[in-house]
């Protein structure tokens, strides 16, 4: 499984390490993803999603229906 949210569609991205003699060597830079399950009423099931912690604060936000929807549009999430 890639890490990738499946919400927002945070994924890796690459950078520079940079020592004190500002010697640059390639490292990464990983999202913070947590495995969490919510419950959508609208279609009465629980769905189990890969999502950044940024992400929960969106769903507390805006709620788990408008972002699963809005994801689906993106194409995030099928």
């Amino acid at each position: 499984m890639s890490r990738i949210c499946q919400l927002t569609g945070k994924k890796v991205i690459v950078g520079n390490r940079v020592s004190h003699s500002n010697h640059k060597t390639k490292r990464k830079f990983y999202p913070n993803l947590v495995k969490k399950k919510f419950y959508l009423p609208e279609e009465d099931k629980f769905m189990t999603l890969r999502v950044s912690t940024s992400a929960l604060r969106t769903i507390n936000k805006r709620g788990i229906t408008a972002c699963v929807k809005e994801a689906r549009a993106k194409g995030y999430l099928k």
